[in-house]
């Protein structure tokens, strides 16, 4: 089993940023990517950012260039480092961590971009 805790939302102004951090306890030694994912309601969860447990990363395209992935030294902390947020960023984010064929969730944080 794999906990996920998220931290970082909050409400911002467009055009500023926020951090989002995951902490991973449990079995993290069985993890093989993290990332954070977003749902608006009534909509399907979509990627936002993946980060393997080698390091190689992915990212929605509307998000590239904004938006980066980081694993902490410890390897069970994942950060989304969010910048020129715009209105439309303004969803719940999920962390994820996939361990073989585990798939496990956060709790989700808001976060709310003010135009």
């Amino acid at each position: 089993q794999v906990q996920l805790v998220e931290s970082g939302g909050g409400l911002v102004q467009a055009g500023g940023s926020l951090r989002l951090s995951c902490a991973a306890s449990g079995s993290i030694f069985s993890i093989n990517a993290m990332g954070w994912y977003r749902q608006t309601p009534g909509k399907q969860r979509e990627l936002v950012a993946t980060i393997t447990s080698g390091g190689s990363t992915n990212y929605a395209d509307s998000v590239k260039g904004r938006f980066t992935i980081s694993r902490g030294n410890a390897k069970n902390t994942v950060y989304l480092q969010m910048n020129s947020l715009k209105p439309e960023d303004t969803v719940v984010y999920y962390c994820n961590a996939v361990a073989g064929p585990l798939i496990y969730w956060g709790q989700g944080t808001q976060v709310t971009v003010s135009s």
